[in-house]
């Protein structure tokens, strides 16, 4: 089993905390340099490039990202709201070209509306997640279709496109959406060739492939659909070392998170989340930790805390159910990101090597 690992891509220095002008902040061209090849130097495979209404541009950050590598592959943020589908299948397109099929794209659909009114997007979330399987079904036939043609959706009209500017292989870009609703689960089913999760116990993630799958079969979608999730991972020599220092890391965090968790985040994921931590902190053996005081703050707020092999151990278990990405976020910090790269990822690499040749021994 293949698994690939993400990273975040940062664009300046981690201060102390997040402060609350992250997004503003300006660019350093520097640190991009050295953190993305970091990235790549330390076995990651896909940096996500994020996006938001007050941050920097997503598809000039990646066509930066290419120039810097060879094999890191920019997974770009794209919210249907920003522009028309043609236009973003033409953009993500000529990424691609440029990184001779590095190129991937998750959408956003939006779970804040506050943060999509502020470009004035004012659909309902059920409709904005219907919106992205339409959006997507568009990329792909801009992508593929070698004559022009017509779509009269209900969120998009247009006549005679086409045909678009194809992607370096001709085939389509690799597709994430994400989400913990039914509206996410809805889209996904239908058009996701990679479904985004965010970080919860082995008994919840599989419930969610499972659902994932079923509203995949309501379609009569058939084929494979790969899985993502995120944990922050909390790496030492030892899991007792691993503990202590995740507990500093949750108490300097906490004036930041909360900040986020005095809003009533409106998506499902955070509420999930909260509700997990809830029941118990530390889950699975005691290698996933949910602390309450930051849980639903983000999608990094679940954090696998231990040594190497007990990180890595709780990864292979997740790719076993099907998760085939991992986001392995270390909020910029070059350290942080070499000492995954150097003493996680490949434990995760090399477990599943071995368990792929005892498969095909035992058949």
């Amino acid at each position: 089993m293949a698994v690939e690992f993400v990273n975040a891509a940062h664009w300046r220095e981690p201060g102390a905390g997040l402060a609350a002008d992250f997004w503003r902040g300006k660019l350093d061209p520097e640190y991009i340099r050295r953190y993305t090849r970091t990235l790549e130097d330390f076995g990651f495979d896909y940096t996500l490039v994020a996006y938001h209404s007050a941050g920097p541009d997503q598809y000039v950050r990646s066509a930066e990202i290419l120039t810097y590598t060879e094999r890191l592959k920019p997974m770009v943020a794209v919210r249907p709201n920003t522009s028309f589908p043609t236009v973003a299948a033409q953009a993500l397109s000529t990424l691609d070209q440029l990184g001779k099929g590095r190129t991937a794209v998750h959408i956003i659909s939006g779970s804040s509306n506050e943060e999509q009114q502020r470009q004035g997007d004012y659909l309902e979330k059920d409709a904005r997640y219907r919106r992205s399987a339409e959006f997507v079904q568009i990329l792909r036939d801009v992508w593929t279709k070698t004559e022009p043609f017509s779509h009269h959706g209900e969120f998009y009209d247009f006549d005679d496109f086409g045909p678009g500017y194809q992607t370096y292989s001709g085939e389509p870009i690799p597709v994430s959406l994400g989400g913990s609703s039914d509206y996410a689960y809805a889209a996904g089913g239908a058009q996701a060739d990679i479904f985004a999760l965010w970080g919860e116990p082995l008994e919840q993630t599989k419930q969610q492939i499972d659902r994932v799958y079923e509203e995949a079969r309501k379609v009569g979608r058939t084929g494979k659909i790969r899985f993502w999730v995120t944990f922050r991972p909390i790496v030492a020599e030892t899991d007792e070392l691993a503990q202590r220092k995740a507990r500093r890391l949750v108490e300097q965090s906490k004036a930041h998170y909360g900040e986020v968790l005095k809003v009533n985040l409106p998506n499902v994921g955070s509420q999930r989340l909260r509700d997990i931590a809830q029941e118990g902190e530390t889950h699975d053996g005691g290698v996933l930790w949910t602390p309450r005081s930051i849980a639903g703050a983000g999608g990094a707020s679940s954090f696998l805390v231990g040594s190497p092999e007990t990180i890595a151990e709780a990864l292979v278990r997740y790719a076993e159910l099907g998760a085939e990405v991992i986001s392995l976020p270390t909020l910029g910090n070059i350290g942080d990101a070499i000492d995954t790269g150097r003493y996680i990822i490949p434990l995760v690499r090399e477990e599943l090597a071995r368990r792929e040749v005892r498969e095909k021994v035992a058949t």
